[in-house]
């Protein structure tokens, strides 16, 4: 029986009704091996998001930027406030979204979106982008593609949300480079910030220790040799280590 059998499910529907007012997000990078030990201690703990039947799902993203990487370089640059544009799909619905991710000078992100695809009008893209990024949509282009599996759990009081990401692939649109980091886990833990987390403890225990991990921005170090990347360095060599192991 796989671990994930020892979880109770629970549907879209009610992981809608997860509120988290005061909402904190920190993560955390963890090998395969680690992830199935935190896996074991969490079951009794929390839910596993179910969609059909399923709890292990495939999510697709394609990232956009200026020619010159501007949003990659203020990252890189420890800007407070900066952008992310992707177009995301889930790939077991075919559903996706334009998304703008945009961090304030305070730390907290804001997520918008608007469905996307064919029924997209080119106007309507044009004026969500500009509004909600500052970006025209003629100065952004594709710069990089990740595919990966996501688990999405819940804890019983739902005052929490986790997010695993693992068999993590980038494909470069620039380069043409490749990058697979099958063999890590990328969590996030989304939560209250008034109440304590179950799984910290779980993570102490089993020495995963937070971390800030930007599949943009780290994608982009692995895959195109052309950009800085200084500040990520201890980063890019954690990540090689574990791989590693």
């Amino acid at each position: 029986m796989s671990v994930l059998d020892t979880f109770p499910t629970i549907s879209l529907e009610e992981m809608k009704q997860v509120k988290l007012m005061n909402r904190t997000d920190t993560k955390f990078v963890a090998t395969e091996a680690q992830l199935l030990s935190l896996l074991a201690l969490a079951s009794e703990a929390y839910m596993l998001q179910a969609i059909d039947g399923e709890v292990l799902m495939p999510y697709y993203t394609r990232y956009y930027d200026t020619p010159d990487c501007e949003m990659y370089r203020n990252h890189l640059h420890g800007k407070l406030t900066r952008n992310k544009v992707r177009v995301r799909r889930y790939e077991g619905s075919g559903v996706e979204f334009l998304e703008v991710k945009r961090k304030n000078n305070k730390g907290r992100t804001d997520k918008k979106r608007i469905p996307s695809g064919k029924g997209l009008a080119e106007a309507e893209r044009s004026d969500f982008l500009l509004k909600m990024s500052g970006y025209k949509a003629e100065t952004l282009v594709p710069q990089i593609e990740n595919r990966f599996y996501r688990l999405t759990l819940v804890n019983r009081n739902k005052t929490e949300r986790l997010t695993i990401d693992t068999k993590l692939r980038f494909h470069n649109l620039v380069s043409g480079a490749d990058c697979d980091l099958t063999g890590l886990a990328i969590i996030e833990l989304k939560r209250d910030g008034r109440v304590a987390s179950p799984i910290a403890a779980m993570l102490n225990r089993l020495r995963i220790k937070q971390s800030g991990f930007s599949k943009y921005c780290m994608g982009m170090a692995l895959t195109n040799p052309a950009l800085p990347s200084n500040r990520f360095k201890p980063r890019l060599r954690m990540i090689s280590k574990m791989l590693s192991r």
